[in-house]
């Protein structure tokens, strides 16, 4: 069987791809949703756990697909998760396998999806404070996130990440407290310039927080000097805390785009295969599956999907339009 590329007009190969498991989330975070949640995909449309396999496989067996992360919503609520991540191992012992989540459920899940081949995870975390913590996610549950995070270090599924988001006149004074607490703690912190990317399409540029701020907030408490590592398709800029080895990083997404080196494809919980994190077109793997495509029609679609993937996001052309799903519905 031979392998295809994942490639774009402009010379890019997508080998990393990000699944989401389930639009659902168990928190309410407010740059992402309104307080009452959304109208969740019904259940018939989600993809089933052998589905998900399947088009992993494909992606892996016949795309080149290197790198997988789970995302959601929240990931950890789909039942099958330790499954899913347990029969995608089998697929490869070279492929690596990743998680994005909100650590709710990460004390209980961390041993069983260690034991089945996951190899790391991601923690959305914006602050170490109670009060802060609840009145950005409108849930009181920053002891369960916590207790994730420890249980996530002590399972070996590291490094273990944590990605924060900062909010004017909410957390972005905690930015210095945030990172001593995660280097004390050995965990490695990214903080991510927020996305045009909620439901309510309430994001405003004017009153974001820019990578320039957030190094210029973390610069008044420590040295940072910039990593001599390559970055390659990584998102973050990273810096050297007081010396290292200890780094924080900067995702600039909107500020400092990197598109031209983006490595990623999407898919989401309910089939569609996205280009882009920001497209506004998707193409449905789940309908032709279900209608009896093989793996070759599968790939073939894939493959032409990706070849109309624009040159960048455009959030700062006049033209601008955010997509219709929010983040919870793509998947990280």
């Amino acid at each position: 069987m031979s392998i295809r590329e994942l490639s774009d007009r402009y010379g890019r190969v997508a080998r990393d791809l990000r699944v989401s498991l389930t639009d659902k989330c168990n928190l309410r975070c407010s740059y992402c949703m309104p307080a009452e949640g959304l109208d969740w995909l019904e259940n018939e449309r989600l993809l089933t756990d052998d589905e998900v396999v399947r088009l992993v496989r494909v992606g892996v067996e016949r795309l080149g697909i290197s790198e997988v992360r789970f995302t959601g919503g929240e990931p950890l609520v789909r039942r099958g998760i330790v499954d899913i991540v347990r029969r995608s191992r089998a697929l490869s012992p070279d492929l690596e396998l990743s998680l994005t989540t909100n650590a709710l459920g990460l004390a209980r899940t961390a041993p069983a999806l260690a034991e089945a081949g996951l190899d790391r995870v991601n923690v959305s975390l914006d602050t170490v404070r109670a009060g802060t913590f609840h009145e950005i996610t409108r849930r009181d549950r920053l002891h369960d996130v916590v207790a994730g995070l420890e249980a996530a270090y002590a399972a070996g599924l590291g490094p273990v990440k944590i990605n924060a988001v900062l909010l004017r006149g909410v957390n972005d004074d905690q930015a210095p407290e945030l990172l001593g607490w995660a280097v004390e703690r050995g965990y490695h912190l990214r903080f991510i310039e927020q996305m045009p990317l909620d439901a309510q399409h309430g994001w405003d540029r004017t009153t974001m927080i820019t990578a320039d701020e957030i190094l210029a907030r973390l610069a008044a408490a420590y040295d940072l000097t910039p990593a001599v590592e390559p970055r390659g398709s990584a998102p973050a800029e990273l810096w050297l805390v007081d010396g290292g080895p200890a780094t924080v990083g900067v995702i600039a997404s909107v500020t400092r785009p990197f598109c031209g080196d983006c490595d990623r494809v999407r898919l989401t919980a309910d089939g569609q295969v996205r280009n882009c994190l920001f497209a506004r077109e998707e193409s449905d793997l789940r309908a032709a599956m279900r209608a009896g495509a093989s793996d070759e029609e599968l790939a073939d679609r894939w493959v032409i999907a990706m070849r109309g993937k624009r040159a960048g996001h455009g959030i700062d052309d006049p033209t601008f339009l955010q997509p219709d799903r929010p983040m919870s519905a793509i998947g990280g």
